[in-house]
């Protein structure tokens, strides 16, 4: 199942990073690119060290920051 959702974080940041290559290339449009493509691919990467977590409560916390990040990313997109 690992694999599995790594893949699609994976995937997910890339057909994010597709979209923000079509906002306006105006100061409002790349900060909120570049915000988006940093939670989005901060998802990703925290899923991956929580895989790798020392104890139970290290992994759940690194679970709660990918939440946070994922989060961040569905108020951009909306």
């Amino acid at each position: 199942m690992q694999s599995n959702l790594s893949e699609r974080f994976l995937n997910f940041s890339v057909e994010i990073i597709k979209l923000v290559a079509k906002i306006g290339k105006t100061f409002v449009g790349s900060q909120i690119a570049g915000q988006l493509i940093r939670s989005t691919t901060s998802a990703g990467a925290n899923y991956e060290e929580a895989c790798g977590a020392e104890s139970r409560s290290d992994f759940v916390h690194k679970l709660q920051i990918v939440l946070k990040e994922l989060r961040e990313s569905l108020y951009w997109c909306d």
